[in-house]
Order: C-alpha cells, then structure tokens, then sequence
C-alpha cells in the first residue's frame, strides 16, 4: 500500500483553509456553532498532528472555576476530527464517526488548554484501508491536553469508525 500519510494537494489546500483563522471562524460558525461560542482555535495541522486551543471564560466555565469537561471534550475531539477531515479530502466520500470517548483529568483546567493529537498517520491508514476495503476501520486517537506551565490536565482516547462511501 504507498503511504498513506503522504500530504496531497487536496489536504495541503485544505490545510491552507481551517489555518486561516478568519476561514476557520466562519466554518465553526457554520458547521460547529458551538465550537465557535467556546472560541476554539487550531493552531497547527501537519499530515501527522493537530493543536487545538480552549480557553478558560465565562461561556467555557464550570461552577467550580474550571473549564466545563465537555468544552475540553470538544477541543479534545476537534484535535483528532480537524486531520481526519483533512485526510478524508484526499479522495472519495468517506463517513466518520466517534464511536466512543473516554476522558481522564488530571488537575484543574483553567487559563489556556492546549490538546495536541499526534494519530494523523493512523488516522490515514484506516482512511486508506477502507477505501482499499470497501470496509470500516477504526482507530483510537489519544488527545492530550496541557496546560500553559505544560501540565497535563487531560487526556482523551475518541475512537473514530470511518467507511468509505459507495
């Protein structure tokens, strides 16, 4: 099989586009209204890896002074989801899904909340291998996030079903 996180010039376009950040504000308002209000922002998508950010505010808080779990569930899957999209443009119609998430914390979430997922060449492979198939593939994508003195403060196992369409 030739490799199958080779970038191409559908991913690097599309690259070009959510890492515009004025481009990715209007697709999160769009496709992700959610993402948008808790100001998600990609700040790095390579074939291999995704960094998303979140923010501790008022739409992203808890009662307890913290980011609210499912705001980090969110960075966390928009990490692993961003380079699944990208590696799906590169050929025909494939549907993805989480199809689990399972989440552990650490310390508590407050200020920036960096989550990095570096399964872009698994996430690539199941791509390829159910266009090869015709079949679905999963894979687990661990998202990590850290905290802005680099502490681990949560991480996340999203496990991703993807069938090529026919």
């Amino acid at each position: 099989m030739p490799n199958s996180t080779a970038d191409t010039p559908k991913a690097a376009d599309f690259r070009r586009q959510v890492l515009n950040p004025m481009k990715l504000r209007l697709f999160l308002m769009r496709k992700l209204p959610m993402a948008w209000l808790a100001g998600l922002r990609l700040t790095q998508l390579t074939p291999e890896s995704a960094t998303v950010t979140i923010r501790y505010k008022y739409l992203t808080q808890n009662p307890f002074r913290s980011l609210y779990f499912a705001c980090l569930a969110m960075a966390a899957e928009f990490a692993s989801g961003i380079q699944a999209m990208m590696h799906v443009q590169a050929g025909g119609p494939v549907s993805m899904l989480v199809v689990s998430l399972q989440g552990d914390f650490t310390k508590k979430a407050v200020g920036l909340i960096t989550f990095t997922c570096p399964d872009g060449p698994r996430i690539a492979e199941a791509v390829a291998e159910s266009r090869a198939t015709g079949e679905g593939r999963v894979v687990e994508c661990v998202s990590t996030g850290v905290d802005e003195a680099g502490d681990v403060v949560a991480v996340f196992r999203l496990t991703w079903s993807f069938r090529a369409k026919r």
